[in-house]
């Protein structure tokens, strides 16, 4: 079993089949499943999307700054994080908001030698607000905090989908998926699993990865624990 992870979770995931940007049933099975995990005694992190409420790459199709709207999608993963945060504390989990964003109201700002005391304290980190920078995707973001605190893996939570495609699963009913692959391969064939920042990052750093479908029960307990499950992105 991993002993301290990265969830990434999908921001589109928190609306569950709702047409709500959060829906609050959704959140809260959301952070049942991340207790279940927690309550095996692993250290977890987690970084948190925020295309259920805005997309910087959606402003700039419109006409917008590109890092305007980058940092209004920076914003939106800061609600999220709170989301999550709330969700958890309901249930008993002691839980740090962590942003990159200086929001001191509502989030603490993200420290690294903090964030690894919280972990070691066994509180839920959730990073908030990307790198505090436009241009980079909460993928990016999600392995760098990895790196920074010594995650053994990203586990990569996805909406109803099961793991990496040698397509698009949603328009290539023949699609096939991987059971393992490695970050050249991902690279190289350009397959959209993270940006390629961030797949980069996690083949320099030596970072494993776990893509997996968040919306069966039990699969994030599955990951920490290292059961087979979903697709295993390895350096090499």
């Amino acid at each position: 079993m991993y002993k301290r992870v990265l969830l990434k979770l999908s921001g589109e995931a928190l609306r569950g089949d709702t047409t709500n940007s959060i829906d609050p049933v959704t959140v809260q099975e959301i952070a049942a499943e991340i207790k279940q995990a927690h309550d095996l005694g692993v250290e977890i992190g987690i970084v948190v999307g925020g295309g259920n409420i805005w997309r910087g790459k959606t402003g700039e199709v419109l006409g917008m700054d590109r890092a305007q709207a980058d940092y209004m999608g920076m914003l939106a993963t800061i609600m999220n994080g709170l989301a999550i945060q709330d969700a958890l504390e309901h249930l008993g989990v002691s839980s740090r908001a962590m942003t990159a964003l200086p929001i001191n109201q509502v989030a603490e700002p993200y420290i690294r030698r903090r964030a690894i005391r919280h972990l070691e304290k066994g509180r839920v980190c959730i990073f908030v607000g990307g790198l505090g920078n436009p241009y980079f995707s909460t993928d990016t973001a999600c392995v760098l905090r990895a790196t920074e605190i010594g995650a053994e893996v990203v586990l990569m939570a996805k909406n109803k989908t099961e793991g990496v495609y040698d397509s698009d699963p949603r328009t290539n009913k023949d699609a096939k998926m991987f059971d393992t692959i490695t970050f050249s391969d991902i690279l190289a064939k350009n397959l959209q699993v993270m940006d390629s920042t961030a797949a980069s990052l996690c083949k320099d750093n030596k970072l494993d990865l776990i893509v997996f479908n968040m919306n069966k029960k039990g699969n994030i307990t599955k990951a920490v624990k290292g059961e087979k499950i979903g697709t295993y992105v390895s350096v090499k």
